[in-house]
C-alpha cells in the first residue's frame, strides 16, 4: 500500500490511522467535514493531503487530481453516541453515505475497501464476539452498521474491489467523542467534579487508539477479502477497574460516584473481542488502558485536542 484515503479522519481512530500511515511512509489523502473544528488537529505532513466534503455529498465527489489509491478505509459515521443511535432517519443517511463512499474509492482506483462497523451489530451476547458470532442489534444504529457491512461488500465486489470489515469494540484516546465514558471522566476530574457511574460490574474490552489503527492499515495492506474482523484488546476488565485507573492517573484523592446510577435499559454486560483473525495478520494489542489514559493526558496538556465536532 502506497496510497491511502480515509473518511472520518479526526476521530480518535481517523486521527491515529493518519499517523500510522505516515510512521510508514504511506501518502493519504483525508476527506474531511468541512464543519468539522477537529480539522484543526490534522497533522501538517507532505504525505498528508485533505479534500473538504460532508458525508451526505460524496456522491457527487470526483478525483480532479487523477492520481489513483490503494485502499479506501470509510470511518465516517454521525449518530454513533446517545440519542443519535436510535435516529433512524439520521442512521439511513449514513448508510447511504457507505454505499456512496464505495463508489467514491472506484472513482479514486481503490483495489480494496475497508469499512469500520460496530460491536451493536451484535447487540447483547455473554462470550467473545467473533465473525461468526449470531448478530442481533438493538438500536438503528447497529442496524445500520449491519447493513451497511453487506451492502458495501456486495458493491464493492460489483466494482472488482475487495472488501474488508472491521467490527470495532470500544476504542479509545486522543480526539475520543467528549461524551465517552473515558473523556467525560477525566474532563470531570480535572474539573473537580465527581463523576456518577452504575455500579460498573460490565465486563469491558477497551482498547487503544493507536492499536486500532495498527489493526486497520494490517488489514487494508494483509486482510482477506470478505472477512470480517473484530477488534478489540481481547482482554476484560469490570469497568470499575477502568474508572479507577483514570482516577488514579488524572486525580488520584478525587471520589468517584460510582453506584450512583442505574444501568440503562438493554446494558450490555460483557463484552470482548476475539481477536484470532487478527492475531493471524500478525497484529496484536499494545498499549495498557493506563498507558493511553497517560498519553491522553499527555495530549491535552499540550493542547492537542480539540473538545468537540
Amino acid at each position: 500500500m502506497k496510497r491511502a484515503i480515509i473518511t472520518g479522519p479526526t476521530g480518535e481512530i481517523g486521527t491515529a490511522l493518519t499517523k500510522e500511515m505516515v510512521s510508514h511512509g504511506i501518502e493519504v489523502l483525508l476527506i474531511t467535514n468541512p464543519n468539522s473544528r477537529r480539522n484543526a488537529t490534522i497533522i501538517d505532513d507532505p504525505l498528508v493531503s485533505t479534500l473538504p466534503c460532508s458525508l451526505e455529498d460524496y456522491a457527487s465527489l470526483q478525483n480532479t487530481s487523477k492520481k489513483k489509491y490503494d485502499v479506501f478505509y470509510h470511518l465516517a459515521w454521525s449518530g454513533a453516541m446517545g440519542s443519535g443511535r436510535n435516529d433512524i432517519h439520521l442512521q439511513e443517511k449514513n448508510l447511504r453515505g457507505a454505499i456512496d463512499a464505495v463508489e467514491l474509492a472506484k472513482k479514486f482506483g481503490c483495489s480494496r475497501f475497508v469499512g469500520v462497523g460496530s460491536q451493536a451489530e451484535y447487540g447483547r451476547v455473554e462470550g467473545k464476539l467473533t465473525p461468526d458470532t449470531p448478530v442481533h442489534p438493538e438500536n438503528g444504529y447497529g442496524y445500520a452498521k449491519l447493513c451497511a457491512g453487506e451492502m458495501t461488500k456486495d458493491l464493492a465486489h460489483q466494482n472488482e474491489m475487495e472488501h474488508c470489515w472491521i467490527r470495532v469494540l470500544s476504542v479509545y484516546g486522543p480526539n475520543d467523542n467528549p461524551n465517552s465514558m473515558v473523556m467525560s471522566t477525566i474532563t470531570k476530574l480535572q474539573n473537580g467534579e465527581v463523576p456518577e457511574f452504575t455500579p460498573g460490574e460490565q465486563k469491558w474490552d477497551y482498547l487503544y487508539s493507536s492499536d486500532a489503527a495498527s489493526a486497520l492499515r494490517i488489514v487494508g495492506e494483509h486482510g482477506k477479502d470478505g472477512e470480517i474482523y473484530i477488534l478489540g484488546s481481547g482482554e476484560v476488565h469490570p469497568l470499575k477497574e477502568y474508572i479507577e485507573t483514570i482516577r488514579d492517573v488524572v486525580a488520584p484523592q478525587s471520589e468517584l460516584g460510582i453506584g450512583k446510577i442505574p444501568y440503562a435499559p438493554k446494558q450490555v454486560m460483557f463484552l470482548c473481542a476475539d481477536t484470532t483473525e487478527l492475531n493471524k495478520l500478525g497484529w496484536k494489542a499494545k498499549v495498557s488502558f493506563r498507558e493511553g489514559i497517560e498519553n491522553i493526558i499527555m495530549n491535552i496538556n499540550r493542547k492537542e485536542i480539540v473538545w468537540g465536532g
